[in-house]
């Protein structure tokens, strides 16, 4: 069972949270059937995610075999063989559309826009994984954009209107996960050597720049984010303080990654790290506070 769940990347599943972004940021939380439907967009965006890795791990063998990490991969070191990756990749893809469609005749609502999200997360990253993903910065891009789509997802199959700092800042802080994972690729490969043609397209001095950029951006996104009059509206004024865990996180992040060049993973941070567990749990505790006691 341990090889599927891998095979699966299961523990990738936490960047599917970000469906439940437009749930939480209006202030809904509690709201059962919008939770309910949140609950079903991470689940589809869970599976497709799983198709999206499977197709990626099929492609990549012989160079995941040359990766220190990435060679106990189920299809790389053999554990799962081929023909087994193919029929669970059908049998997840079928089970995407039937939940899709099980989705719309349960909530009685048309999901053409969430189920044109779905399909647009498929084409973009099959395109990234036969093509795109050895194209420096556009594979950053399309990394980024994934999670945008995430949020997207959440916000139609829930009918909740985004804001357009939300976005924002859900790309750029995306950026800062893929380019701190492309700088960790970097580090690793002048040990083992370049696992990755796009590295080719990038050096540690130009990740330092970019990532110290995309972190400016990012804080800044957050703080236009608190002052927005629909959030202000929304929650209360004090909301604005709570950039002190956003500023806090991000420099634990640039800590692991420019200190200790820890960040091969981003996800491995967030299992790992007590620091920024414990601030992203105040953090959220912060957020339920100004929904409950606004007064």
């Amino acid at each position: 069972m341990k090889k599927y769940l891998k095979l699966l990347r299961v523990e990738q599943w936490v960047k599917n949270l970000f469906v439940f972004v437009p749930l939480f940021f209006s202030g809904n939380i509690t709201n059962l059937d919008l939770l309910t439907k949140s609950i079903f967009a991470f689940i589809i965006f869970s599976l497709a995610a799983s198709v999206v890795y499977i197709l990626n791990d099929y492609n990549d063998i012989e160079a995941d075999k040359k990766h220190p990490e990435k060679r106990r991969r189920p299809l790389a070191s053999g554990a799962i063989s081929k023909s087994q990756a193919i029929g669970i990749l059908i049998g997840l893809i079928a089970a995407d559309i039937a939940l899709v469609f099980f989705a719309q005749a349960y909530f009685h609502k048309s999901l053409w826009k969430f189920a044109t999200i779905i399909l647009f997360y498929f084409v973009m990253n099959i395109a990234y994984t036969f093509k795109l993903k050895h194209v420096p910065i556009i594979d950053i891009f399309i990394i980024a954009i994934g999670f945008v789509l995430r949020v997207l997802a959440g916000g139609y199959i829930t009918g909740i209107s985004i804001s357009q700092w939300a976005i924002l800042l859900t790309f750029v802080l995306a950026l800062v996960l893929a380019i701190g994972k492309r700088r960790g690729e970097l580090i690793n490969a002048q040990v083992s050597g370049k696992t990755r043609r796009a590295l080719d397209g990038y050096n540690v001095q130009f990740a330092d720049i970019a990532l110290s950029i995309s972190v400016t951006l990012a804080i800044v996104c957050y703080l236009m984010f608190t002052l927005s009059p629909e959030v202000q509206d929304r929650f209360h004024e004090r909301v604005f303080y709570t950039v002190i865990f956003v500023v806090f996180a991000f420099l634990r992040y640039l800590q692991q990654t420019l200190v200790y060049n820890r960040t091969e993973s981003p996800t491995k941070i967030v299992y790992r790290d007590r620091y920024i567990q414990v601030t992203l749990l105040l953090w959220v505790a912060a957020f339920l506070i100004q929904i409950y006691f606004k007064k």
